[in-house]
């Protein structure tokens, strides 16, 4: 049975015995890179830098929350605000593993440049067992390659450190409890962020949807939530769909965008159920979106679909 403690003890040590110069974190905010800098730093402290990349594809205020967790945790740190490098590279691309890839390398690139500057050595990650299990290797089939795993560049220059790497969600975040980190039973969120909530072509204005549709998504199911309406989904969120629909707005006739609602029940992310969210709370949703995106969306569906056939996310 798995023992949170014997393994912050362990993982502390481990650290200390592998990272022998300056280090580097990822840092996303998520309960992954949350747990992995707080051993971290407990482990090297001031020899542990801190690194947020706001790719443009962030979910609403997320970026400055995360800068005010990192000072919370008393981490030493740098904020790098790489958005427009991040539109740039993914301009006409629409393939979902392309999209991963060039993410995942872009921001092995951003860790080089800071690792220069600082005379950095090692990169720390936040990478869990579904990461590498679901990007392949060996006898595995690629399901999706993680940004963190198939997006790493062969000529690499810093030394990868992955202490959760034999770790399921589950287990990541009972050692979070244990750290008695408020992050512990926050959602998922990806890596490449709302790039891989836009089905296509990633663009600003793309983004702009599906950043509003996901902050109302999340406001209204931790509403219900919080009123007991429903369980709390163990992820929950808005797909922009490359379909556009007619419709009405007020006598006119409308063509708009379609978004797709998602919410499920897991709990290691290796199988999920979808989450049976009462027709009020969608229609709150569905409404909420309509008219903050007037004539911009004009449909809404729910998806239905259990992991597997499908995955938590789209792409």
């Amino acid at each position: 049975m798995f023992n949170p403690e014997k393994f912050i003890e362990k993982t502390i040590s481990s650290l200390q015995k592998e990272i022998k110069a300056k280090a580097l974190i990822a840092f996303s905010g998520g309960v992954d890179s949350t747990v992995c800098a707080t051993l971290a730093n407990k482990a090297i402290g001031k020899q542990l830098i801190a690194v947020h990349v706001n790719t443009g594809y962030m979910r609403k205020n997320e970026s400055e929350q995360v800068k005010k967790m990192m000072e919370d945790l008393s981490l030493n740190y740098r904020f790098v605000d790489a958005s427009k490098e991040y539109y740039l590279a993914l301009k006409g691309v629409e393939d979902p593993e392309n999209k991963r890839k060039i993410i995942g390398e872009k921001f092995i690139r951003i860790f080089e440049n800071v690792a220069r500057e600082e005379k950095i050595e090692y990169l720390v990650q936040g990478t869990i067992a579904p990461d590498w299990i679901e990007s392949g290797g060996g006898l595995r089939d690629t399901i999706k390659s993680h940004h963190n795993v198939g997006g790493l560049p062969q000529d690499m220059e810093l030394r990868l450190v992955e202490p959760l790497r034999d770790l399921y969600k589950d287990e990541v975040r009972k050692v979070a409890r244990s750290l008695r980190l408020q992050v512990s039973d926050r959602q998922p969120f990806p890596g490449p962020g709302l790039a891989i909530r836009i089905i296509g072509e990633a663009t600003p204005e793309r983004t702009e949807l599906v950043r509003e549709a996901c902050d109302i998504v999340e406001k209204e199911i931790e509403r219900a939530s919080d009123q007991k309406i429903i369980e709390r989904p163990w992820q929950y969120f808005a797909v922009l769909i490359p379909i556009r629909t007619v419709g009405v707005h007020g006598d006119k006739r409308a063509y708009g965008n379609t978004i797709a609602i998602r919410a499920v029940h897991s709990v290691d992310a290796m199988t999920c159920h979808y989450s049976m969210i009462p027709h009020e709370v969608i229609d709150v949703i569905s409404m909420k979106i309509t008219n903050t995106l007037k004539e911009k969306v004009n449909r809404i569906v729910y998806d239905v679909t259990n992991k597997p056939p499908g995955t938590v996310e789209w792409e």
